[in-house]
């Protein structure tokens, strides 16, 4: 049961990973008339984002086993999509949230699987990351309106 725990954080860590790299790639393209408050979002929830990959990959490590070492590893187990593209400020925003909710399912899946197994730690750090998670789709869905 820790493996499939092990494995569905791994999938976490990729999806919160490939999402923080989308939206730096985004920070250094984004252009147009608002470009300074789409790059000051953008830079603020990657910033966010980078600050809770150590801990979720260390999270793997408690349960004794390695967390993914390349890119290539990262890019099969995530299920957030890569752009090869620069669009809109505004499509950006949209494609974001759409990831961001990525993150969240398998964010929650992790909180679950933690919860049932009693990996109190494991939980409580999920849950602390939903709700950042929850807070960007926020920022994410109202520039949108």
């Amino acid at each position: 049961m820790k493996e499939q725990l092990a494995d569905q954080l791994k999938v976490c860590l990729a999806d919160a990973f490939t999402f923080y790299f989308k939206t730096h790639s985004y920070h250094w393209n984004v252009e147009g008339p608002d470009f300074y408050e789409y790059h000051k979002l953008f830079g603020e929830i990657y910033e966010e984002v980078l600050g809770g990959i150590d801990t979720l990959a260390e999270q793997v490590r408690t349960l004794d086993v390695y967390a993914p070492t390349s890119l290539k590893r990262i890019g099969s187990l995530t299920t957030v999509a890569e752009e090869d593209n620069i669009p809109s400020p505004l499509e950006m925003s949209a494609k974001l949230l759409i990831e961001n909710n990525k993150v969240i399912a398998s964010l929650l899946s992790g909180y679950k699987m933690a919860e049932e197994m009693g990996e109190l730690g494991i939980s409580n750090y999920l849950q602390d990351r939903i709700q950042a998670h929850q807070k960007h789709a926020w920022f994410l869905r109202s520039v949108g309106k």
